[in-house]
């Protein structure tokens, strides 16, 4: 694995209730979430896809690394924060990523978040089932 004497850049990213601790290594391409290949961890390949986004934005598929701890919520939100952090970790390894990844919304938190239950309603908005008699 990875010792810290290896230079990285680190990014936090959220999206909904995940937070993914990010760190970007110089290297071949390899992809390690939460100590398992990215394979093994996402099953759908759309997932990976998210997550690949900002090389392919930033045009350095294959040269960086990552390794990323994320934690909370679901695998699309999880998914959501690496790409968040990975965009962040970029950012500090060139500066002139900034313009195409801010262009391709990669820098913006996803604001949503799930809406709280409210009194009287059985969820969000779901009212109690209305009876007339």
């Amino acid at each position: 694995m990875y010792t810290s004497a290896k230079p990285y850049f680190y990014g936090t990213g959220r999206r909904k209730s995940s937070v993914a601790r990010v760190r970007v290594y110089p290297g071949s391409g390899s992809i390690t979430i939460n100590g398992k290949d990215i394979d093994q961890y996402f099953g759908l390949e759309t997932l990976k896809l998210i997550i690949n986004q900002p090389f392919e934005v930033t045009g350095t598929m294959g040269k960086f690394d990552i390794v990323a701890n994320v934690a909370g919520g679901g695998l699309s939100g999880q998914a959501g924060a690496i790409r968040h952090g990975v965009a962040r970790a970029l950012l500090l390894a060139d500066e002139t990523f900034r313009s195409p990844l801010k262009k391709a919304g990669f820098l913006m938190r996803d604001p949503r978040m799930k809406e709280r239950k409210k009194y009287g309603l059985k969820a969000a908005r779901r009212a109690p089932q209305f009876s007339k008699r």
